[in-house]
Formats: structure tokens, sequence, C-alpha cells
């Protein structure tokens, strides 16, 4: 979430704390976890933009914005952006599959990442940023390559697919004030210019069930 370390501190200077108009972002639904849910947890640069993808699929309950993929077992932000940890901005999902797949929930992950940049999103540069699937079990990760190899078929990208795929192993959720970051900062800078135009995008070209 940078474009430069002085750009950020211009942004961090000018966010706006509040909800001082509607952004229309789907919200999640309860804090309580629901009795038949599954998880599923993806990184794909920003987890204020990633959160509000997932938010938005009937079948989805909330996603909760951390960290994984690393080896600290204390991981904070501000570590997290030094890159030093080894892990990635993610989210973690909770669905019910009974609404929604776990292949849907793939194919919205690649709907709204560019899987193809290194280490980056976007403007968000570091291996912070970097785009990882896990997999719980191997028919999740036989789902995610079938994904991958469909997509690459497809020669929709010109350069090749970096996404990592690789075993779920520990979340860590992120600190309070970056949940629900955008409903709760509707008039930061980065919300207004990248975060909402990206989600935008995404509703108007990815042919998922989203909520009302």
């Amino acid at each position: 979430m940078k474009y430069t370390a002085l750009t950020l501190s211009c942004l961090l200077l000018l966010t706006a704390c509040g909800e001082s108009q509607s952004t229309g972002i789907p919200l999640k639904a309860s804090d309580k976890p629901g009795p038949h849910e599954a998880v599923a947890d993806f990184a794909e640069g920003c987890f204020w933009h990633a959160e509000i993808v997932f938010q938005s699929l009937v079948g989805v309950r909330d996603a909760v914005s951390g960290y994984a993929g690393g080896t600290d077992p204390n991981p904070d932000y501000d570590k997290v952006c030094t890159g030093s940890t080894g892990h990635a901005e993610t989210v973690q999902v909770y669905y019910d599959p009974s609404k929604i797949s776990f292949a849907t929930l793939v194919d919205a992950f690649f709907a709204s990442v560019d899987p193809t940049t290194l280490n980056r999103q976007g403007n968000d540069e570091g291996t912070q940023y970097r785009s990882i699937v896990f997999y719980r079990t191997p028919e999740e990760k036989k789902i995610i390559d079938e994904a991958i190899a469909k997509l690459t078929a497809s020669k929709k990208y010109a350069s090749r697919i970096v996404t990592e795929v690789d075993p779920f192993t520990n979340f860590y959720p992120a600190e309070a004030y970056h949940q629900e970051y955008i409903k709760n900062h509707p008039n930061n800078p980065y919300v207004q210019n990248v975060s909402i135009p990206d989600y935008e995008e995404f509703r108007k070209t990815f042919k998922g069930n989203f909520k009302q």
C-alpha cells in the first residue's frame, strides 16, 4: 500500500478516519464463525483490497486481513513491511461451501490480481505484496494448479504466472485498524484512488454471484 516512501508519508497525513461518506462496500455479516464454514487464504497485494473482493461474494461471511507465508511467529505490520519476516499480506476467508466453492474463490482471486508481477501489485512493491494461493488439502492444490494451467493456456497474459501455490501453515490476524479498513476510512487517498476503483473493476469483469 505504497507509491513511494514520500507518497506513503503523504497518504498517512491525509488519511480521513471515519465514515463521512458511503462507499457501498460489502461488510462481514458476523463476528461468530458458522458451524459449517470452511476457510481459505489468499495473498494478492494490499489486504484492504482483498478483503472487499472476497466479502462481496455470496457465501463468504468474512475476510480477515492478516499475515501468512512467513517464518516470524510474531509478525506485525511494521515488521512485515520490512520484508524480513517472509510474510505476505493475506486475507483469511470464511465461507459456506454449500453456497460458494473453493474453485470459485480461486477464480475470484485470479480475477482480482495480476498473477504475473513478482513481489508487487500495482505500485505496492515488496515481498509482502507477492501473490499466493494457500491450500490445505491435495484436492485444493489440484484446483489451484488447474486454474493456473487454464489461465496459461488462455494466453491472457504475455508474461509467466508467478503466483505461489503454498501449503497453509499459520495465519496471524493484522492489527485491528486494518480490519474493515475501507469502510472505516473511505476518504483515504489510497482507498479512493486504488482500492475502490480496483474493486469496481473486479465487479464488472468477474462473473460471480455478488451480494446486493
